[in-house]
């Protein structure tokens, strides 16, 4: 049968384009273009990369991949990150009058390395929407696709760069907010500003890297604890925070952020926020090996409670760890040992 698949292109600079592509048969496969920014030859090229990973059944439904690509364009080698989908709407439509084969659609961002992989999940939620918006739109597609593809650097790699730029050193509130799973409240914010905080704190969040049980018993323990929410006031040219707290992990943190942008560079800072949650989680699991050897052994207590006080953020990790211990009698106790040392 037939098959189209579309195809966007973008280079560094935020605009985006598309492709589609017409299938007669699988041994004369090709790639019509749909829409795009590339120049003629470089998009013929691009085009050649990805019906070769079409061929080799390189593509999964609705899952992006990045790879290296070379093109004759200025920068040569750029990071490509495409993904093929279908309609959800036309799929329906084809499984219930067999003749009919549903559109498949290829959407590629190309940017300026292949550090587009940190940005993958998403670039895979932006590609989700641009779904949406095609059932909604079916007859219209190329006036519905267009302006969405060429926003995609704007919206799905700019925001941590726009919330660092925005909240500077108030930054290690909104860090310590993230990884404590304080409630936030924002108040007084466009749309867009509302939306980029939330991305923020979902990206800084420990989520997916901690227990799933102890991550929704954090977020319960923090709301009854506090009773108040994080609020984040936008009315001036400057975020003011109420209820905030911070710590010395966050605040060192918060100087890399800002030391990182005089350079401008989206992927730095999602390369700086990957580095502060993995030291996060370094820091947790030396935790709970220290707790593990205190159960037994009383300087591996006091071994404990000395990195407490020094990683800079023992006020989170204690209530991490005294979730995930909960069950746990003698593991417990060392906890509770340990709270009143902290306190003291």
């Amino acid at each position: 049968g037939s098959r189209s698949a579309q195809q966007g292109a973008a280079a560094g600079d935020g605009s985006a384009g598309s492709t589609v592509a017409h299938t007669p048969s699988a041994e004369d496969f090709s790639l019509s273009l749909l829409d795009t920014n590339l120049p003629a030859e470089a998009e013929t090229e691009l085009r050649s990369f990805i019906a070769k990973r079409l061929t080799k059944g390189a593509l999964f439904e609705g899952m992006g991949n990045v790879a290296s690509v070379g093109l004759s364009i200025p920068e040569g080698k750029v990071g490509c990150y495409y993904c093929r989908f279908q309609q959800e709407s036309l799929l329906e439509m084809a499984t219930l009058e067999s003749d009919i084969n549903a559109p498949e659609y290829v959407v590629c961002f190309l940017g300026g390395s292949e550090k587009e992989d940190t940005f993958r999940l998403e670039l895979d939620k932006y590609i989700q929407n641009l779904k949406i918006n095609l059932d909604l739109e079916q007859k219209n597609l190329e006036a519905c696709v267009s302006p969405y593809l060429r926003s995609w650097f704007e919206d799905a790699i700019c925001p941590i760069q726009r919330v660092v730029q925005l909240f500077q050193d108030k930054l290690a509130s909104l860090l310590h907010a993230a990884l404590s799973y304080t409630p936030i409240e924002v108040k007084n914010a466009d749309e867009r500003t509302e939306k980029d905080i939330s991305r923020f704190l979902a990206a800084a969040s420990l989520q997916g890297l901690v227990q799933e049980g102890t991550m929704t018993s954090l977020c319960i323990a923090m709301t009854e604890e506090q009773h108040k929410s994080m609020v984040i006031d936008c009315s001036g040219p400057q975020p003011q925070l109420h209820n905030a707290g911070s710590n010395r992990f966050c605040e060192d943190w918060m100087q890399a952020f800002v030391n990182g942008a005089e350079g401008g560079n989206p992927f730095l800072f999602r390369q700086i926020l990957e580095n502060f949650k993995l030291k996060a989680i370094q820091d947790i699991n030396n935790l709970k090996r220290f707790i593990r050897q205190a159960e037994m052994n009383h300087y591996a207590l006091f071994k404990c409670y000395l990195f407490l006080k020094n990683c800079g953020s023992g006020d989170i990790l204690l209530k991490i760890v005294k979730v995930e211990h909960a069950e746990m009698p003698e593991a417990r106790n060392v906890v509770t040992v340990l709270e009143e040392f902290m306190r003291e």
